[in-house]
């Protein structure tokens, strides 16, 4: 009888063991599966460094090869069978797929045998758009009244794919619409058919015709295919795109593919809405007479801090990306009357929460010769009417009833609360401050709090008057009550804040004195201080980030789906 030895301690389960006394195995299971119970082998077993020792005990026991227990014999050949068993199964489901593999390259071949060709006796095909509904140009048939459709040529990539037999169902989409395309006989037996992906360029001619009663498609059509041709192959198998971009794919793995995710219907709806949105604030303000200008990105003096600063090199000279361009509107005012602009800004503040981003779309504005009133009355004007206007473009109205099927216009007028009533509201509702205390006057509210309060009224809110140690150096102080500015903030619910604005300081020796406060030396924004000593006036305006608006009109719970690629503290890819 043949001896296999297992030392516990020292013996190896890999290809260097032979389970001789000289280089043994180290588990009972892995000497089964190298010998076999039923080959009538002796199994002896010893712990050869670890063995129990004690006063009266043998030092040289440990060293003692023994057969191994009932139980562990037990325990291994369980184990043993339970391998054996699944090895099996493993074995039998390789030799199956095999056999599937091997059956499907041979009808595969087979398919390559099979060519279509378009009917040169067939009207010549229409190019359409997918999201066409003109009956000039798209006359629907009918399958049951045998009414002939137009026959049109359709391009754009495989959304959605379902075979049954003898007939392939797919979803185009072009990127202005979906058209269900019916693929029958021939068509679907080809190579290209068989082994068609997601995401796969594709050119088809067919007729269009209306879905049958009690059947649901876009639009309420389908196009019965006569011909195709595949222009771009998809990847497949573990390239295809609903492996990279799987919907339980966590956050990273969606922005490192984020070129992939675009093609979703949730993120293209929200792009598509952006756009709508940008349209409709260009003409806001076209309406209220204001002028576009589109101020420099690359400067040398701060708005907002330095420590949100991104520093670079401008020809041996320290320069910055901008933060904002109100200084520049400023200076627009006398010679252009009101003025906006849609430019990025960027902030070098290393927050990851879910509102803030290292580049962003800001819509900033100017307004001459006007009252802290007039600024929140027009503030009001500019987000109602950009909201009508989004929502009367149908393409956009039918994107946000799939993203946010609940919204409603905010009522007017929006609420206005000071900001020591919002001190005295918060401390009422105990909601604490960073610190874990009642918030006091002189806090700089908390992101968290004043998001839990805006959640909490639900409905926009205008929070005004700001005290001037928390607000930018610019801001003008309130006549009434010197230690707040005319400043406002405006909340909404869901995402907290999403405008910033205020009256400037048009008073010479106050922009001066507020230099000085700040340690800040007033040479470098020589050419904003001017703009008091050439006709002064008051005036005030405001910065809007267009993703957090988004964000609060599609019910997104991050700005990072608002935009096309974000950027934000450790993410600048791809």
């Amino acid at each position: 009888m043949a001896s296999i030895y297992i030392d516990e301690d020292v013996g190896r389960d890999d290809s260097t063991a032979t389970g001789s006394e000289s280089a043994p195995y180290k588990t009972l299971l892995y000497a089964f599966q190298q010998h076999a119970p039923s080959d009538g082998a002796q199994y002896l077993t010893r712990k050869s460094e670890t063995e129990p020792t004690g006063e009266g005990a043998d030092p040289a026991a440990k060293l003692e090869w023994k057969p191994a227990t009932k139980s562990a014999m037990k325990k291994a050949t369980n184990l043993y069978e339970q391998k054996k068993r699944k090895a099996a199964k493993e074995q039998e489901l390789a030799i199956r797929e095999k056999e599937e593999a091997d059956k499907r390259k041979l009808v595969l071949e087979e398919a390559k045998k099979v060519i279509i060709k378009e009917d040169t006796s067939l009207a010549k095909p229409v190019r359409v758009r997918l999201d066409e509904t003109d009956p000039a140009i798209v006359k629907l048939g009918s399958s049951e009244t045998e009414t002939p459709g137009t026959r049109v040529r359709v391009l754009g990539r495989v959304h959605r794919l379902r075979t049954q037999k003898d007939m392939i169902f797919l979803t185009l989409a072009d990127g202005y619409g979906y058209l269900q395309c019916i693929l029958t006989g021939d068509l679907t037996k080809t190579y290209d058919a068989m082994t068609l992906t997601l995401e796969t360029s594709m050119a088809l001619h067919g007729e269009m015709r209306a879905v049958p009663p009690k059947q649901h498609a876009p639009n309420n059509r389908e196009l019965y295919v006569d011909f195709y041709t595949v222009i771009g192959r998809a990847a497949g198998d573990k390239e295809a795109i609903t492996t990279r971009v799987a919907p339980d794919a966590d956050p990273q793995t969606l922005y490192n593919n984020r070129h992939l995710v675009l093609r979703g219907e949730t993120a293209s709806a929200i792009m598509k809405v952006r756009a709508a949105t940008l349209r409709a604030f260009r003409k806001t303000f076209e309406e209220t007479r204001m002028l576009e200008v589109t101020p420099p990105a690359m400067v040398q003096t701060q708005v907002e801090g330095g420590s949100t600063l991104f520093k670079f090199d401008y020809y041996g000279e320290d320069a910055y990306l901008t933060q904002s361009s109100q200084l520049y509107l400023e200076t627009c005012l006398p010679s252009m009357g009101d003025v906006f602009c849609v430019c990025p800004s960027f902030r070098a503040e290393k927050s990851l929460t879910r509102r803030h981003l290292s580049e962003y779309t800001h819509i900033e504005a100017e307004l001459d010769f006007i009252t802290f009133t007039d600024l929140l009355d027009h503030l009001e004007t500019i987000i109602c009417r950009v909201l009508e206007l989004t929502l009367a473009d149908p393409v956009a109205k039918a994107n946000l009833d799939q993203l946010n099927p609940d919204f409603k216009m905010p009522s007017r007028p929006f609420r206005r609360m000071k900001y020591s009533e919002a001190i005295e509201w918060l401390r009422e509702h105990e909601i604490p401050n960073e610190e874990g205390k009642p918030h006091e006057f002189g806090d700089d509210i908390a992101e968290a709090a004043e998001r839990r309060m805006t959640d909490i009224i639900n409905q926009p809110i205008f929070l005004t008057h700001f005290p001037a140690e928390i607000k930018a150096f610019y801001m003008k102080k309130d006549p009434e009550d010197r230690r707040v500015t005319e400043s406002v903030d405006v909340l909404m619910p869901g995402v907290g804040e999403i405008v910033g604005g205020s009256m400037r300081m048009d008073d010479w020796d106050e922009l001066m004195a507020a230099y000085a406060h700040e340690g800040m030396d007033p040479s470098p924004y020589y050419w904003y201080t001017d703009q008091r000593k050439y006709g002064t006036s008051p005036h005030g305006g405001y910065g809007l980030g267009l993703e957090r608006f988004l964000a609060w009109l599609c019910a997104r719970y991050t700005v990072r789906d608002c935009c096309l690629y974000p950027r934000f503290t450790g993410r600048c890819t791809p």
